[in-house]
């Protein structure tokens, strides 16, 4: 689709937002960059994050920061085994009407009723509380005593899950994992910046961030994400990258068919070639190039890779078979 003079201002404007906002997100958070990209990435296609890393590392800091600046609403859910499905998604209560006595159904809307909801280890929740949560991440709606609530746009989920303890846990369905868009793994920072994270935090500083974008702006740029044109190339490549994850495909590697047991299916695909649109126009540039998909592969296809036995044996995870699969598809 051809760019409008209003679509290359758009541009313009969310290159220049992109750069505001990681300068006021380093007021509360050192470092990170690449894991801030990959929020504002996946935030400009409507899709999810599944966070992993250890305690400690500001993943609530950065996800409430990065509402604030965004002016969106905010809510954490701490999961634990005993949290059922009406505690996320609301429910009806009954209340009396004063003066007639008369008494009707009210529905209480639960947490997920936020612009961004942080799903605080994810995995420690029975499957049905899962389910529910996920429900309202692909259909962006919550039903409770026959009546569908429609959840306000932009709706931004990002799970968490601890990969170090297992124990006690009720891991995610390789159906459900497919739902988000990226697996962000966020790392221990370097030193340089760990000596400033301690002294920042021991201090008496104060940041107050200030809002870069609104929810509507937000709106209007998922949508001009849609109508950024892909050459046929970049298209073909990324199709390709996902099937050769696949052990069944005639044109996989004889290596995955030894160490994958299932690959990604074309969801993966579809978030290769959305993430690369984002990256784009993040960066400034009207269409992305095979690059922008090489930057997306491992977020999109790490955690929807499933190694077999073989692999495990031969210490082969599903980020070792992403890297091969990038280097063998120059």
């Amino acid at each position: 689709m051809k760019s409008t003079p209003n679509d290359l201002q758009a541009i313009e404007e969310l290159s220049q937002a992109r750069r505001d906002l990681v300068a006021e997100l380093s007021k509360v958070i050192i470092g990170q960059r690449q894991v801030i990209d990959e929020l504002l990435t996946a935030l400009l296609t409507g899709g999810h994050v599944l966070l992993v890393g250890v305690p400690g590392l500001a993943k609530t800091l950065l996800i409430n920061s990065l509402a604030q600046c965004l002016r969106l609403t905010f809510n954490r859910i701490q999961f634990t085994p005993d949290l059922m499905p009406s505690d996320i998604t609301g429910t009806d209560i009954i209340e009396e009407e004063s003066g007639t006595r008369r008494r009707f159904f009210k529905f209480v809307k639960g947490p997920v009723f936020a612009n961004v909801v942080l799903a605080d280890e994810i995995n420690r929740t029975p499957p049905k509380t899962q389910a529910a949560l996920l429900q309202a991440m692909q259909e962006r709606t919550v039903t409770a005593g026959g009546t569908t609530y429609r959840l306000e746009e932009p709706f931004f989920v990002l799970a968490t899950q601890n990969p170090i303890e297992q124990e006690g846990t009720y891991p995610l369905p390789e159906a459900q994992l497919d739902r988000f868009m990226f697996n962000t793994f966020i790392g221990y920072p370097d030193q340089a910046e760990e000596v400033e994270i301690v002294r920042t935090t021991t201090s008496a500083y104060s940041a107050t961030l200030s809002p870069v974008l609104s929810g509507e702006r937000i709106a209007e740029l998922q949508r001009l994400v849609r109508k950024v044109p892909v050459a046929d190339e970049v298209v073909a490549y990324a199709v390709g990258l996902a099937r050769a994850s696949r052990p069944t495909d005639p044109g996989a590697p004889a290596w995955v068919r030894e160490y994958v047991a299932w690959g990604a299916g074309p969801r993966a695909s579809q978030y290769l070639i959305l993430g690369a649109k984002a990256a784009a126009i993040l960066d400034g540039r009207l269409a992305p190039s095979l690059d922008d998909v090489r930057r997306m592969a491992l977020p999109v296809l790490r955690h929807r890779i499933i190694t077999n036995f073989n692999a495990e044996a031969a210490g082969v995870d599903s980020v070792e078979i992403v890297n091969r699969l990038l280097a063998g598809r120059q």
